[in-house]
């Protein structure tokens, strides 16, 4: 594309520039401002805009304009259904399309947005666009514009379509690094969060990474001769195991480790970390309440009143005999009440109904 175009040597010039404009920052908004100038005047244009536009976003689509702005844009919610090369550029991406491939000069000059652009003393009398696929889900469009009543030409087309490679590659990366900056911004405040604890493993016994508030409550949970040699707890080293063992459908309702000191309820989660290659790692979650956990409404609702009292009683780890005789009930009316309670709540036993009960009140 670039050896057909038959560029003079500033245009060579200009065009290398512009190559190198669109890889010189990961900051999209840096991209189009060392990149608006070079454009506008190798496709003799004299404004520029992209529309960044997300299907599971909304609103699904956001301007992004280097240089002035164009007011015209701020008021697109209403003009969009008027916006003739929607249709076009989405029909045909990475297809360059100018005004005059699809309106008359009388039906473009009669066009609301041409209208509204004179009345807004922006006169926009040329428009070149092109749509560029940026991931599924993901596109954004490039428009170029004129102020002057002078046509866009193929060439000045051609020369747009030489750059829609790294200008779709300039747009990926920006918008993958924003995500990852995003992302770990995020995974910053957690790791550092007040309320958050986790330990994260690659089995079969290497820590790769422990939280400030992990260290603490591990501190507080175990003593030294609960470590294993690694320096990961036993208990969890052994639920750990039996995991890695266990196919994804087998780990259901296994995946957790409850414990309690009599005062407080100790949780675990155990998670697989997705990874692109290499071994898997897990992250354990971990979370402390008091032993009496409040009954959640979303179990309490499933149950009845007597049953309430009884899960009430076993969210604060009593044994059958001590909640028959707090209810002045017997061992065996006890144990039909915990049984019918389980099986209404779907839960495997008293561990799964603290542990599920925690989780709703503070999800681990």
């Amino acid at each position: 594309m670039f050896s057909s175009l038959k560029l003079n040597a500033k245009e060579q010039m200009l065009w290398f520039r512009a190559t190198y404009a669109l890889g010189s920052s990961l900051s999209l908004s840096k991209v189009l401002e060392a990149f608006r100038p070079l454009i506008l005047e190798l496709a003799q244009a004299d404004a520029m805009a992209l529309c960044l536009m997300h299907a599971a976003r909304s609103p699904g689509y956001t301007w992004v304009i280097p240089g002035p702005r164009i007011q015209l844009l701020e008021e697109y919610d209403r003009l969009i259904e008027h916006d003739p090369f929607r249709k076009p550029i989405f029909a045909r991406p990475n297809w360059v399309v100018r005004d005059t491939q699809l309106l008359s000069r009388k039906e473009f000059v009669g066009s609301l947005i041409h209208q509204r652009s004179l009345e807004l003393e922006l006169r926009l009398d040329h428009v070149m666009a092109v749509l560029l696929p940026i991931r599924p889900g993901f596109v954004a469009a490039l428009a170029l514009y004129r102020n002057r009543p002078r046509a866009f030409s193929p060439r000045n087309a051609a020369v747009l379509t030489s750059l829609l490679e790294y200008l779709t590659n300039a747009v990926r990366n920006c918008s993958d690094f924003e995500s990852f900056t995003i992302g770990a911004n995020l995974l910053e405040e957690f790791y550092r969060g007040p309320d958050t604890a986790f330990l994260v493993v690659q089995p079969p016994h290497q820590e790769v990474l422990r939280s400030p508030n992990a260290a603490a409550l591990l501190d507080r949970w175990f003593t030294p001769s609960d470590l294993h040699a690694s320096g990961i707890p036993i208990p969890l080293q052994e639920r750990l195991d039996a995991l890695v063992r266990m196919t994804p459908a087998e780990r259901r309702g296994k995946d957790f480790w409850v414990s309690s000191d009599g005062e407080r309820c100790r949780t675990v989660r155990f998670v697989e970390l997705p990874a692109p290659e290499g071994p898997r790692k897990w992250a354990l979650k971990m979370n402390e309440l008091p032993v009496s956990i409040p009954l959640p409404e979303e179990m309490e609702c499933k149950l009845r009143p007597s049953e309430v009292t009884v899960a009430n009683l076993l969210l604060r780890d009593l044994s059958d005999k001590e909640i028959a005789a707090a209810l002045g009930l017997s061992v065996h009316t006890v144990k039909s009440h915990v049984k019918r309670l389980i099986d209404r709540l779907d839960v495997d036993s008293r561990s799964d109904l603290l542990y599920k009960a925690a989780r709703f009140n503070k999800p681990v």
